[in-house]
Order: structure tokens, then sequence, then C-alpha cells
């Protein structure tokens, strides 16, 4: 490790993950500023994800293995209590900051050390990570109206001090740890941001691990209810779903999913300070959208600015 780098640990919860795990860890040991810990969490594999990574430990002492027991249940919250094992692995370590990492994603040799350099220069930087691009075209940079300020989970890193003020990573069963935990951290008056100067690959299309597209975009459309989205906001993102000829059905099982449970009136398991918090954005940020609309302006959307704060 560099002698100026922050030191940094990295925890992978993993779940049949046989299929895409080894480019993950082919990516991380070619990194130019190795982690001074990285353990993964085989989250009761019933595939032979643990098997492929067993192999790399003996050559990569940095590296560790936690088998968990199988389970018959998958939720979102089962990741969580995989990350927080693999905390208790790390827990005695010196290091500044700690990283998510998704077992289907691979990276460029200097990722991490990018991502810790950005850390090293903004003391207030509490999340930080990259976009990320799939094969089927997918961006986060241009696909997605998150923007700069929100860092998708796939791979995200905290400083250390935030993530404890936080309180880590909330086990809901349903979804949205990774957004809840980002957005708490920019409530908090830390700085969240996702870099479009790095990319990492992510190989798995989103939300469809174990079930279809259309599931997912429903399921994502209840998520978007729990996690507060505000009504206007949801309308027009639904509507720009459904211009786009091959997101229209995606864009009909969006908006089923959040009138499900806005009519089944789904426990939401954000505070209500938060919620305010997050709506706040939103509608700021529908205003500078919709001002881009009105005066012709192309608009930036990874760079839409907010300031809830």
């Amino acid at each position: 490790m560099s002698n100026h780098s922050i030191p940094y640990v990295l925890i992978t919860p993993a779940r049949n993950e046989a299929a895409y795990i080894e480019k993950t860890i082919q990516s991380l040991i070619k990194q130019t500023v190795l982690p001074a810990k990285w353990v993964i969490v085989n989250d009761g594999s019933t595939d032979n994800t643990s098997s492929i990574v067993r192999p790399y430990l003996a050559d990569h002492p940095w590296m560790e293995l936690v088998d968990l027991p199988v389970r018959k249940e998958r939720h979102f919250a089962a990741k969580v209590y995989a990350f927080n094992a693999g905390q208790e692995r790390v827990r005695d370590l010196a290091y500044e900051v700690i990283g998510n990492v998704d077992a289907d994603t691979s990276f460029d040799a200097d990722h991490f050390e990018f991502l810790m350099n950005q850390f090293r220069k903004d003391p207030r930087l509490g999340v930080a990570g990259t976009i990320f691009k799939e094969a089927s075209g997918y961006s986060s940079e241009t696909n997605s109206f998150e923007g700069q300020n929100h860092v998708s989970g796939q791979c995200q890193m905290f400083r250390r001090r935030c993530f404890q003020e936080i309180g880590g990573y909330y086990a809901h069963k349903a979804g949205g740890i990774d957004w809840m935990a980002v957005t708490s951290a920019r409530m908090m008056g830390w700085t969240t941001r996702s870099f479009r100067e790095k990319s990492f690959f992510h190989y798995r299309s989103l939300g469809t691990a174990e079930r279809g597209q259309l599931a997912s975009s429903f399921s994502y459309g209840e998520k978007d209810y729990y996690l507060g989205n505000h009504p206007v906001w949801q309308i027009f993102r639904v509507a720009y779903r459904l211009k786009n000829r091959p997101f229209l059905l995606d864009g009909i099982a969006l908006g089923s999913g959040y009138m499900w449970a806005l009519l089944t009136r789904v426990k939401r398991p954000v505070s209500t300070e938060l919620m305010r918090f997050h709506r706040k954005e939103q509608m700021q940020k529908l205003k500078a959208i919709l001002g881009s609309l009105i005066t012709f302006r192309r608009i930036d959307r990874f760079d839409v600015k907010t300031s809830s704060r």
C-alpha cells in the first residue's frame, strides 16, 4: 500500500455470485492501492461462490472469506447482516474509509487510489463513489436523475466517522439501504459525491437479481413510495419512462408499484426528517429540470444542483 494513501477496508456480501465474483476478484487484486483488508462474506450461497474465492486467499493475505449458513429467506436486510459480519472482522484495524463492494462489479486498476485521493483532498467528504455502466448501454451518468450527490450501492465508500455517525446501514427487508445511508449522511452535513472521472462496470442489470425486469421495476416503484418520493416527482419520473418506448412497460410497472404501496400504506422505514429533506432536494431538482425545458437549455442531469442544507 502507498505510504501516502488513506487506509481503507472493503466488505463484499455475496450470495450466489458464482457467475461474476471472479471478475470482481481479478479487478481488486490488480488495484494500484490495495485495501488493508477485503472481507468477502459468503451469505449462505447454494452455488460455488465460496469455492471460487478460496484459492485466492493464500496468495493474498489481505483477503478473507467468511461463510455464513444457508438460509431460505431472501431479503435486503440480509445484505446488511452480512456486511455487519464482515465489519466485525475489521473492527480492530486502523482504517479511515470503509467500503461496500458488490460481487458483480469490476474496476480499473487505479479505481480505489482515485477515490482515496478524493477523501484526502476533502475532509468533509463522507461518502464517495463513481458512475457505473452496464452491458445494456445503461450509464448512471446519463440515464439517471440521481445525479452526482448520490453514490450507487454497488460500490459505496464511507469515511469511517461518517459511517459511525449515521449508524451504519439500516437493515430494511424491502431495500433502500444504500440510499438511506447516503441521504442520511448528506442530511447530517457530510458531502456525498459520485465522480464521473472514473467508472466501474456492473454485470447484472439493476435490481434484477433472481427476478425479471418488470418485477424489478414494480419493486422500484414500491421503494420510491416507502423511501418518501414526492408524489409530483414520481409523476414526472413515470412520465419520463413512458415517453421512451424501450421503457414503456417499465414505466407502467414503476407507476403501478408506487400506487400499490400508496394504496396499501406500506410502512416507511425513513424518518419524517429524512423524508422532508429528500423531498426538498427532489423539488429543487425538478425546478431546475423544468426551468431548463422552458428556456430550451440542455441540462446535465448528473450535475443538477440542490441546496437542501
